[in-house]
């Protein structure tokens, strides 16, 4: 009865969670935002600026807000859904418009200063905007239908004034010129001869006018008059604004991302759930439970916190499946090294359980560190990944670590396993009789075979050889900086068809900007990508949209950033680095000891300057999300040498002390034999992941890919063959000098998170 009630209870754990996933995830999807590359739209960073250069007027906190508050009352004109405006800083206010279709329209919008001016034929002031009534501004059709702004006035004598001095003007000099922005300079005559002057409109005074109602008309459409007595209503900007970052992305560009980048994600985690059901059976079965529940759990409080959900950002959750994946792994793994030494299924599982929460908890303490570090320094979007990653990191501890074993205790005490080892992995000819009383430490294993540790020098040779090969290409070559990085100028032209690099060089030079920089790209080769050194403004912009769109039926990709951008963003790549280096160092000082922090640390520096030369020796591009990547895999690879220095100290507990260093190094030996397939597991199970994205992820995120997929090889590879040998190193000059370690100190635990089942 007991153990039909404890099955019962596990399927209907299941049935709720499942009921309530099915019902509810179609309205989180449709909920969440979606950033502007899955949506197209644009984002820019403004730099707050005084109007004049006369040093008179200050740029304050207060200035700044005020601006910003402006902007907002400018973006409700457009009538965008969930604008992002922040300030950042002291003089920077970031705007993305997610969703946006009409660009050009809505940029000039945001920064044209809305200082409107009425002037006569020689550009005299005769009125100001502190003239017009506030909210005055309406759109509106004349008798004739066509579309005029209507303003109103303060003083109706004043406006009878200027009218009568302005009537008495021979023709054509009898024109009421109306403009905004006016710049000093600019000259009434010299405009009229272009074909888009600057002035809005120039209506002839023939008599005094006596009311404080004036009509602005033009060739304008509804949608313009609309937009300019938006404008006007919300009032002047106080200041200058200087575009010293955009992006600008396609709608075209948006869809095929996230389409291309959901089917990625949703293979990815498609072969996980096949390897750990084959692998590791009824373990597996509750990984996969888990594992759903994870990433509705992830979307469901990403909604919450009115999250906005970018390319990284689902790069960053597909990762969190393979980390919360590495808690599952690790518990399966203990659980079959203790069903091998005799231990019945009940036995096994209480301490498998125990005995690898303290490595999850390491490894993802050390992960959450470096997601805090990038939320801090990273732009926008990375904020996002960052933000993802944290929520990850948490809901693993919920799911992964908790869910799994509840779950798995409700299986576990029904009975219906015991005595089965095979459910969990395990064949019967591979478990020991419980009487020969056998510790995991005497267990053998399929890499039995290898000396880590004597075979060190061979590891440390080749490291050092391909550090130096690619010390030497890295200053022959040097980095293919982005323009995240470099400053300039980006943009991604799209086609129906398959582009050659020839044909976008000849075309750009065709259309007056071109470029020696032109790579083409995408799955269907349809991409051109189109670099340029100088930072485009937004006129050049606007002209480029407008052109492209013609030509090709598609809004390109434009993206700009001024040298002070850069140079900022290249100042906090290293930040970012060195202070996640440090917060680990500390940690693993605490948590283990110092030798392990700094064993850690130079794995950490291995691995990114492994990955910046392979960068390098291929010319792939470094821009914002490479930084993503290199934290995240600094993450990933102290995740793995945790778990092994976790393993190493819990033997180095058990056999209480270590008389030479042959002792230790088969310590050291034993513990990485031991966590070495758990750790090729683990990172089989991302790399999957890391290749669906690369093979039908977005080209927008093929270098975060490959930057990923090369740093986890390299991250497997130190934390197994170069931190714990530098320890070991470290560790044996220690008893050389001691006669011997005693390692029955007092040892450091978190106690345990067993659930009551």
């Amino acid at each position: 009865m007991k153990t039909r009630g404890r099955i019962v209870a596990f399927l209907l754990v299941v049935l709720v969670l499942a009921a309530s996933m099915s019902t509810t995830a179609k309205g989180i999807l449709h909920d969440i935002k979606l950033g502007l590359d899955l949506q197209g739209g644009f984002e820019v960073l403004y730099e707050v600026q005084p109007l004049k250069e006369d040093g008179n007027q200050k740029i304050t906190e207060e200035v700044v807000a005020d601006t910003a508050s402006a902007l907002i009352n400018r973006v409700d004109v457009l009538g965008v859904n969930e604008p992002v405006i922040q300030v950042e800083g002291k003089d920077r206010i970031r705007v993305q418009l997610a969703g946006v279709e009409d660009q050009e329209s809505a940029r000039e919008l945001l920064s044209t200063q809305a200082n409107l001016t009425f002037r006569d034929s020689d550009d005299n002031l005769m009125l100001g905007g502190d003239d017009l009534k506030e909210g005055g501004a309406n759109a509106t059709f004349d008798e004739q239908g066509r579309p005029i702004v209507t303003l109103q006035l303060k003083d109706a004598n004043k406006f009878a004034e200027v009218t009568k001095e302005i009537s008495a003007k021979p023709y054509p000099d009898n024109v009421m010129v109306i403009w905004l922005d006016y710049q000093e300079g600019m000259s009434f005559r010299e405009e009229l001869t272009k074909e888009d002057p600057a002035f809005v409109s120039a209506p002839s005074v023939k008599q005094v006018i006596s009311s404080t109602e004036v009509q602005i008309s033009g060739s304008f459409t509804p949608e313009e008059t609309k937009n300019l007595a938006g404008i006007l209503n919300a009032g002047s900007l106080p200041v200058h604004l200087e575009e010293i970052y955009s992006t600008s992305v396609g709608a075209q560009f948006g869809d095929d991302a996230l389409s291309s980048t959901v089917l990625a994600s949703i293979i990815g985690v498609a072969l996980i759930f096949i390897f750990m059901l084959f692998y590791y059976r009824i373990p597996g079965l509750v990984a996969i439970i888990t594992l759903s529940v994870f990433v509705y759990l992830n979307l469901l409080i990403f909604d919450w916190i009115n999250g906005t959900l970018t390319l990284p950002g689902i790069a960053a959750l597909v990762l969190g499946v393979g980390m919360a994946v590495d808690a599952n792994i690790l518990t399966a793994e203990r659980i079959k090294e203790e069903l091998r030494i005799g231990k019945t299924v009940k036995q096994a599982y209480h301490e498998g359980s125990k005995n690898s929460f303290s490595a999850i908890l390491d490894a993802n303490v050390t992960t959450f560190l470096a997601a805090v570090v990038l939320f801090f320094f990273g732009t926008s979007s990375i904020k996002g990944f960052a933000t993802l990653l944290m929520i990850s990191i948490v809901v693993t501890f919920f799911t992964a670590v908790w869910g799994s074993r509840l779950l798995m205790g409700l299986i576990v005490h029904s009975g219906v396993t015991d005595g089965k080892p095979f459910l969990y992995g395990i064949r019967k000819s591979a478990v020991h009789p419980a009487d020969e009383h056998l510790d995991t430490l005497d267990l053998s294993t399929k890499f039995d075979r290898i000396d880590f540790v004597h075979n060190r020098k061979k590891f440390f040779t080749l490291s050092i050889v391909l550090l130096v090969a690619g010390a030497i290409i890295l200053g022959v070559f040097r980095l293919n900086l982005g323009i995240d990085f470099s400053s300039g100028t980006r943009m991604e032209i799209v086609s129906d068809n398959q582009l050659t690099q020839q044909e976008i060089t000849d075309y750009v030079e065709e259309i007056g900007y071109p470029s020696e920089d032109v790579v083409i790209s995408g799955d269907l080769n349809n991409i051109g990508v189109v670099r340029y050194k100088e930072e485009f403004s937004q006129q050049n912009i606007n002209e480029l949209k407008t052109t492209i769109q013609k030509d090709y039926g598609h809004d390109p990709n434009i993206s700009t950033v001024s040298p002070t951008v850069g140079k900022e963003l290249v100042q906090n790549a290293i930040y970012a680095l060195s202070i996640a280096a440090i917060g680990i160092i500390i940690y693993v000082a605490f948590r283990f000891e110092w030798r392990m922090g700094l064993a850690s640390i130079a794995a950490l520096l291995h691995d990114a300057f492994f990955m910046i030369a392979i960068f390098s020796i291929l010319r792939l591009e470094v821009d914002i999300t490479f930084v993503a990547a290199v934290l995240t895999i600094i993450g990933y690879s102290i995740n793995d040498t945790i778990v092994t220095f976790d393993r190493i100290r819990e033997n180095l507990h058990k056999v209480k002390k270590i008389e030479n260093a042959d002792e230790l190094a088969n310590i050291v030996n034993k513990s990485l034999r031991q966590t070495l397939g758990r750790s090729v597991n683990t990172v089989l199970t991302v790399i999957l992941v890391v290749v669906a994205l690369l093979i039908f992820g977005a080209p927008s995120i093929t270098n975060f890919s490959i930057a990923l997929l090369i740093g986890l090889i390299a991250g497997t590879y130190s934390s197994i063959f170069i931190s714990a040998q530098l320890w070991y190193v470290m560790k044996a000059k220690e008893i050389k000098n001691k006669g011997s370690l005693d390692t029955e100190e007092k040892k450091k635990t978190w106690g345990s998170d067993e659930p009551v089942v």
